[in-house]
Formats: structure tokens, sequence, C-alpha cells
């Protein structure tokens, strides 16, 4: 992802603290999704994995991860998505 999301952009369309939903594509043979919930958790400093689902696309090169986490501030989305661009196999954060 080569531009983040601003804190006044994430200001001016969120009332923090708010579920957040993040989406990582990343390649399906190196445990992508695993790693994007762990990355998630660990920057969050959850006790639990955040709510997520995930879906191998077609042809099954690629997974997609969604994650539903419940952030307290624009930094911490700033934060989990500089976390998740730094993944081992990721291709696209949305």
């Amino acid at each position: 992802m080569s531009q983040l999301p601003s804190i006044e952009l994430l200001e001016s369309m969120h009332t923090f603290p708010v579920v957040y939903m993040f989406k990582a594509i990343g390649k399906s043979d190196r445990g992508f999704v695993a790693r994007a919930v762990a990355a998630v958790r660990e920057e969050l400093k959850l006790e639990a994995d955040p709510p997520y689902r995930s879906r191998d696309a077609v042809g099954g090169r690629h997974v997609s991860v969604t994650l539903q986490p419940a952030v307290a501030t624009p930094n911490e989305v700033v934060a989990v998505y500089r976390r998740l661009a730094k993944l081992d196999g990721v291709v696209m954060l949305l």
C-alpha cells in the first residue's frame, strides 16, 4: 500500500472508537491468513483474534482476509496498515 489514509480523512469518515474493516490480499501458499490475523492482534494488543473471514481467489494463487477489529483512534488504523504492509506475501491492502 503506497498511500496510507491520513488522520484527517479517517477522523472525517469515522467516529472513534469504531469497528474498522481492513482487507488484505496475499499469496495463499504461505500461511498468509494466520500472519495477517496475528499482525492485527499484536499491533492492537488484543487478547484474542479479531473477527475475520477469508476467501480463496479463483485459481487458488491468492487469498483475501477481511479483519474487523475495534480501534480506538485513527493512529491505530494507520499503525495496523503499516504492520500489514510489511507481511511476507502481501499483494494489496484495502
